[in-house]
């Protein structure tokens, strides 16, 4: 009998023993839990800029986020991310992220925010190498590997481009967005090219033309950006250059000898230069329009490009003010021409509007 009570006695004690173990390990595993939640990984943090990469899957990114100091437990830090919902909705991009915040925190930011992304204004009018410039400043890529990427056949072939190089489908837009870790400038160029295709839909809602076809309207549509300092004037402008070609006249139009002349061009247009037949682009002695884009124009102009204004006007003249005097004849034209260019005030005249 002592020895049953003695037994029974033991039992109890085991079992309240285990109890306790395994309360106890219960215990302090919601303590880890907790502590994991409400604790960051350094006090104070420092800032680190973190990249998820498109496509990559979310253990490796827990392992990166684990690696770079930013939490303290991958598993964990995929349980909160399970239990909260947001295991599928991290972002691709750099993301600007602290030590010193706790993983809900963390995850917050890696599934709501935009993350680090730079913004960059293209204005419409500009030539591939000005554009090489701006996305060099901007950070979204060296203008070397930005003029390597609108030449780059493999490129242009993709979007049906069948020229040697981009111009002319270099979108201007602000543009904001996260460059990739690898060729930034590429990607910047695509973008580019990517986004004029989807203006183009808007010009030909019908459905684009065939290319020889249309790589002429983006032709046109570069003189009239080039021309126009009055943007209620580009459709007639348009309507002035489409006149010249019915009659087969001589487009006569200085920003394409300027476009040919390259980036040397010093600003300083010569009467030499309006005779230069190894120009390609020179229109005062190449008839047609020039082989190719001399800017990339935006909407607008490629709008008017396809839909010219229908007139009798062959000249035009700027007038100092942005906008231009435009003549159906060639003596009304010198007459414009005499007033508003050979007695222009240069100190007031500007050509754009105000």
């Amino acid at each position: 009998m002592a020895r049953f009570r003695y037994f029974l006695i033991a039992s109890v004690l085991l079992a309240v023993l285990a109890g306790l173990g395994v309360g106890g390990y219960k215990w302090y595993k919601a303590w880890q839990e907790e502590q994991f939640l409400k604790t960051a990984p350094e006090t104070p943090g420092r800032e680190i800029l973190f990249r998820v990469e498109p496509g990559q899957i979310f253990t490796t990114i827990a392992a990166n986020l684990k690696s770079e100091g930013l939490i303290t437990d991958t598993r964990r830090f995929y349980q909160l991310a399970v239990r909260t919902g947001k295991g599928s909705a991290v972002r691709a991009g750099v993301f600007r992220l602290s030590t010193g915040w706790v993983p809900e925190r963390v995850l917050t930011e890696l599934t709501s925010s935009t993350g680090v992304m730079r913004r960059v204004s293209v204005r419409e009018g500009l030539t591939w190498w000005q554009t090489a410039s701006v996305i060099e400043e901007a950070g979204l890529g060296g203008a070397d590997g930005f003029t390597k990427a609108v030449a780059d056949p493999e490129l242009l072939a993709g979007y049906g481009i069948q020229a040697r190089d981009a111009e002319g489908y270099l979108f201007p837009e602000t543009y904001l967005l996260t460059p990739p870790k690898d060729r930034p400038a590429h990607h910047m160029a695509e973008v580019m090219i990517r986004e004029f295709f989807k203006n183009a839909h808007k010009v030909w809602p019908g459905g684009l033309p065939p290319f020889k076809e249309m790589h002429r309207a983006v032709i046109l549509a570069s003189l009239v950006e080039k021309e126009t300092g009055d943007a209620t004037e580009r459709a007639r402008i348009a309507g002035v250059f489409r006149n010249r070609l019915k009659r087969h006249m001589l487009i006569q139009c200085d920003p394409t000898i300027i476009y040919g002349l390259g980036p040397e061009f010093d600003g300083n247009l010569k009467r030499s230069d309006l005779t230069d037949r190894d120009n390609p682009y020179n229109t005062y002695v190449h008839p047609g329009l020039p082989p190719g884009p001399i800017c990339s124009p935006g909407l607008d102009s490629l709008m008017a490009a396809v839909h010219p204004e229908e007139h009798q006007f062959l000249y035009f003249v700027a007038k100092g003010d942005g906008s231009h005097h435009f003549s159906r004849t060639l003596e009304e034209h010198n007459r414009a021409v005499r007033k508003y260019q050979l007695k222009r005030n240069r100190s007031t005249y500007r050509s754009t509007k105000q």
